[in-house]
């Protein structure tokens, strides 16, 4: 069992010893002598070094000076220092300690130079989210996204995780009214119900998926509101046409559809709400 510090260590860090780690290779490591080790862990046995064992180091941590990058498969302080157009050598000064040759995915590392800002707007990643869905919604690139968000591993996105996206945030108010996803609701059947298009309504929804809508989405409508219905609101059942249902409730067609901005006469859905501008009346025993 690993035991914890039994000592403090005033002015210094603690370190984490890792696989092939002597005493003699973390002093080097940090400009320090074995000696010196020992001074500051006065209950170390130098010939058991435990994996996990955390020691103290006397010597004051770093503090970053720019961002924290996490290691991703691939990486090299070569390639993350020319990505960030700074140097090996300016890198291993920020992080005392720090083998440049046994990076790890996941390690957290200080780059000394300034966070990238978001040319964009910020997104918390959502259940089913997947950075090519991500770009397809919004309109950019997988290698836009990346090159916005260093270290971030496609692989590995979390809900709740933050990203940027580098394409202008979404239009916060909706220029309609927002429309609540029924069954049978497309956008093309949205777009003919209200008198607009699918593209309008894509232009008014940014991210939204045509493909994807679900039953209890909201989504915005770039028109006005619909008026008032001026009688009852009446939901369509399997077999009804506007003719039946004009007949049953003694009124007409074209009434309907005037009470029914941007319904599509031939195609009413099962479910779908419309407005008869007519009072309640029971027909046939059954009210609807």
């Amino acid at each position: 069992m690993i035991n914890p510090p039994v000592v403090p260590c005033p002015g210094g860090t603690f370190y984490t010893v890792r696989a092939g780690d002597t005493l003699y290779r973390i002093a080097r490591r940090y400009n320090l002598t074995v000696a010196q080790l020992l001074e500051a862990n006065p209950n170390m046995d130098p010939n058991r070094l435990m994996i996990g064992q955390q020691i103290c180091i006397p010597v004051a941590p770093v503090p970053c000076t720019g961002f924290t990058y996490t290691v991703v498969a691939g990486d090299t302080l070569f390639t993350i220092a020319a990505r960030y157009n700074t140097t090996i050598q300016a890198i291993l000064a920020v992080n005392p300690g720090l083998d440049p040759n046994r990076l790890f995915i996941g390690q957290q590392i200080c780059i000394p130079v300034p966070a990238p800002a978001c040319p964009g707007f910020v997104y918390t990643i959502a259940a089913g989210d997947t950075l090519f869905a991500l770009a397809s919604r919004y309109n950019t690139t997988v290698p836009a996204i990346l090159a916005a968000n260093p270290g971030l591993d496609p692989n590995r996105l979390f809900i709740g995780q933050q990203i940027c996206i580098p394409v202008p945030a979404p239009a916060p108010a909706c220029p309609g009214f927002v429309h609540t996803i029924v069954a049978g609701d497309t956008l093309f059947v949205l777009a003919s119900r209200y008198n607009t298009t699918v593209q309008a309504i894509l232009a008014a929804n940014p991210g939204l998926d045509p493909n994807r809508l679900f039953i209890g989405q909201q989504i915005c409508i770039p028109v006005p509101m619909p008026p008032a219905c001026p009688g009852f609101v009446y939901a369509v059942v399997a077999g009804d046409t506007l003719n039946a249902i004009a007949v049953r409730f003694n009124t007409t067609v074209p009434a309907i559809l005037a009470a029914n901005p941007g319904l599509n006469p031939d195609f009413i859905a099962v479910g779908q709400s419309i407005c008869i501008p007519v009072p309640r009346l029971l027909t046939g025993g059954a009210e609807e």
